[in-house]
């Protein structure tokens, strides 16, 4: 399969989505995708979106917590 975005093959990996509800910064592990070998560009099958939005949306019980640091470009 080669990429939409700049034509380059695609590879299937395991990677880690993240998403922002809210003030909630949510961490998916080990998902699968399709990735671009030279832009990063991914694709996630139907099947991997619908349990994606539906470990979202039903904010089950993390596997782990994690505390992050959050900075911010803008300020000086």
């Amino acid at each position: 399969m080669k990429c939409d975005l700049c034509g380059s093959p695609m590879n299937e990996q395991m990677v880690t989505y993240t998403i922002q509800l809210d003030e909630k910064l949510m961490v998916v592990e080990h998902v699968p995708a399709k990735v671009c070998d030279q832009c990063g560009e991914r694709l996630y099958s139907p099947e991997t979106v619908e349990r994606l939005q539906k470990t979202v949306w039903e904010q089950r019980s993390p596997s782990r917590v994690l505390q992050t640091p959050v900075f911010d470009f803008a300020a000086k």
